[in-house]
């Protein structure tokens, strides 16, 4: 199996708990910063394709810039897919997180259930 990408932000309380998750289950990764390497338009476009689920999935709505920007009616106003992914793709803030990339699927979020059905 090659390498999953897993995108993190480090002081993030659930990236934390899934790296750890993932060291105990002994997954290998590869580890990206997701303010320092924020993923691209193209990259999110791919994942979200890869993953199945709708682009509202890919933003972190918790978050203080989603709220600052109002990110929820520019959605609900019938942002398109192609503007959503160009959002996303400016501060790694926005996107949910943590991620798993592999080659034939993408994981948002930490839910164990669905992490140990794909990943182990």
């Amino acid at each position: 199996m090659a390498k999953l990408l897993f995108i993190e932000y480090p002081k993030c309380s659930t990236c934390k708990r899934a790296k750890k998750w993932l060291d105990e289950h002994g997954v290998s990764y590869v580890d990206r910063h997701i303010v320092e390497e924020n993923p691209t338009a193209a990259e999110l476009a791919e994942w979200q394709a890869r993953s199945g689920l709708p682009v509202r999935r890919f933003f972190n709505t918790s978050g203080q810039l989603y709220r600052q920007l109002g990110v929820k009616a520019q959605l609900d106003a019938g942002m398109s897919d192609a503007e959503a992914f160009d959002l996303l793709a400016t501060n790694g803030m926005l996107v949910k997180r943590p991620l798993v990339v592999g080659a034939d699927f993408v994981l948002v979020g930490f839910k164990e259930p669905e992490w140990s059905e794909r990943l182990l």
